[in-house]
């Protein structure tokens, strides 16, 4: 815990550099959470394909969805997300790249997460 993965779009595959987010976000994740740096893991899915809305060909996302044991408040939540958009949009490369879309959700675990 926290069970951290990031959804993105193939497009972003060259511009995006996830283990340096990665390495950023464990460090703002434990400190927000009150957690160790070791508990954090991160996963990337690279989705192959992307829709957004009505809108033309080449838009991307990122979708960060970051899962927490129970007992942090909205207001904790709320400042996580906040910051975790922050951090990502400086670790991608998309000046004359796709229009990107990005997203950040925290919530908590259900109580059957049991790790081992």
């Amino acid at each position: 815990m926290p069970q951290i993965t990031v959804d993105y779009s193939a497009e972003l595959a060259d511009t995006f550099d996830r283990p340096a987010f990665a390495l950023a976000l464990h460090p703002l994740v434990a400190e927000a959470v009150n957690t160790r740096i070791a508990a954090c893991k991160t996963r990337f899915r690279r989705a192959e394909e992307t829709v957004v809305a009505d809108g033309p060909d080449g838009d991307a996302l990122v979708h960060v969805d970051i899962s927490l044991l129970p007992g942090r408040t909205p207001e904790t939540k709320a400042r996580l997300t906040r910051s975790v958009l922050e951090l990502l949009t400086g670790h991608l490369r998309t000046a004359t790249g796709p229009t990107l879309h990005l997203s950040v959700e925290a919530r908590d675990l259900d109580p059957s997460y049991h790790k081992g």
